[in-house]
């Protein structure tokens, strides 16, 4: 069966438009959009309608935790101290509250605009560190809770094997996410099976970054997913701290970025997340090898990382995508908002993220995201074109931060100004997730939530 919705105005493939058909397959796919048509018997959508973003980085179990780490350890109080109360926190969770926990965040991510999330998930086994009988455990938890909550998923069983570069033995507190090469690709091969025909559930992989795989492992896991899926997502943290940049000279006598791009086939299927400390050369290689730079301003100001070298990175054509991360906030309109505004601070200028033919920031920086996010989860996603996933967002015209907007300025308006979000539905796959600002499930999910956090507290 074909559903038909007519648009005042849509953001397409190749622009703005007006009197916008859009057909959607029973399949959850767009069949055809035709501009400048005839509504005829098609449901009137009451706003501005764009493509969904996809969150290319996401924790799902941090979300119980934001807020609770913003306590000061003391004076050297940094991301490495963060880690540490985060392994305390991640001790206690059971397979309930890990499924409770990610059905709460992804409620809030649909509701926010976003409508794929790639979930780099490294939890895996029981609080002893020994595996659950069912090595996927954890992650069918987590893919439950996105079907369940109708949010596409790009899932990335994440090798984590060491505890700091040259292999180093991991600690105690790493013990629930340790995994061998084997190990984590019949985690993904188990998901893979399940998920074949599900077209809003993709598989890839994430070596969790080079201080937690050794160069052995990181070329073993990469073989072998791309034995089973040559276009699967891959996904790795890397150059987030400047220790961590560190040690890898250290270790190598390379920078992370420099030492990736010289020993791995890094391309288009790959998102590099944060590399936030780039020298120039850095920054031009990673835009020239096609890769995705993940970017999660809210979690990088947050974990106090420090600022991606954005300006040469667009300048020399390189693709980025935004993710929450940690989910210390949970928002399109945030990330990208200071994925600019921490730019305009430390170059002390405005419009960095404007792009040569497009003068409006708030447009290119959604239009790059949007792109890049599409490329990192590895979906057919992030377009209104016959083809494409039908992820679509809804927007209020009559907001106070959009009225009177059209075209870009309507973009800049909703990425700049204003606190209250103006989404008012959210469509994935073909279904309405989000009606009126509201979810479906969300006082059940977030009634779930609340148990969890409860019995998490006590």
């Amino acid at each position: 069966m074909t559903t038909r919705y007519f648009a005042d105005t849509a953001l397409l493939a190749d622009g703005w438009a007006d009197d916008v058909l859009i057909e959607i397959d029973a399949q959850g796919d767009i069949s055809s959009v035709a501009a400048g048509a005839e509504r005829g018997d098609a449901e009137a959508v009451a706003g501005v309608v764009l493509p969904g973003m996809a969150n290319l980085h996401s924790h799902a179990f941090q979300r119980a935790m934001a807020g609770l780490a913003e306590t000061a350890a003391g004076p050297g109080d940094d991301f490495w101290s963060w880690r540490e109360q985060m392994y305390r926190f991640v001790r206690v969770l059971d397979p309930d509250q890990v499924e409770a926990i990610a059905a709460q965040l992804y409620v809030e991510m649909l509701k926010a605009g976003y409508t794929c999330v790639a979930e780099f998930h490294y939890l895996h086994h029981q609080p002893d560190g020994v595996p659950y009988a069912d090595r996927a455990e954890l992650s069918r938890r987590v893919i439950a809770a996105a079907r369940a909550t109708g949010i596409g998923i790009t899932h990335l069983p994440v090798l984590y094997a060491t505890g700091g570069f040259g292999g180093q033995p991991a600690g105690e507190g790493q013990r629930r996410f340790l995994n061998d090469v084997d190990g984590i690709l019949d985690i993904a091969a188990r998901l893979r099976t399940d998920h074949a025909d599900d077209p809003d559930v993709r598989i890839g992989i994430a070596p969790h970054s080079l201080r937690a795989v050794t160069p052995e492992m990181l070329a073993a896991v990469v073989d072998g997913v791309r034995a089973a899926d040559p276009a699967a997502p891959i996904h790795i943290h890397i150059a987030e701290q400047v220790k961590e940049v560190e040690q890898c000279l250290a270790w190598s006598g390379a920078r992370p970025v420099e030492w990736l791009l010289g020993h791995a086939a890094v391309d288009g299927r790959w998102c590099l997340v944060h590399a936030t400390h780039l020298t120039g050369a850095e920054t031009a290689a990673l835009a020239a090898s096609g890769a995705v730079a993940g970017l999660c301003p809210t979690t990088e100001a947050n974990l106090g990382d420090g600022l991606f070298p954005l300006a040469p990175y667009l300048a020399a054509g390189g693709r980025l995508g935004i993710g929450s991360d940690s989910h210390i906030s949970v928002g399109v309109i945030e990330e990208l908002r200071w994925l600019e505004y921490g730019q305009r601070l430390a170059h002390r200028k405005r419009g960095i993220g404007a792009g040569p033919g497009r003068p409006s920031v708030g447009a290119t920086l959604f239009q790059a995201a949007i792109d890049g996010g599409a490329r990192a989860v590895g979906r057919a996603s992030g377009r209104i074109e016959a083809g494409a996933r039908a992820d679509l967002v809804v927007l209020d015209p009559d907001h106070p931060a959009l009225v009177g907007r059209r075209g870009d300025a309507l973009l800049d308006s909703f990425v700049f100004a204003g606190n209250e979000s103006p989404i008012r539905h959210v469509m994935a796959g073909g279904r309405w997730r989000v009606r009126d600002g509201h979810h479906a499930d969300e006082t059940a999910v977030a009634a779930r939530y609340r148990k969890v956090m409860a019995a998490l507290l006590a």
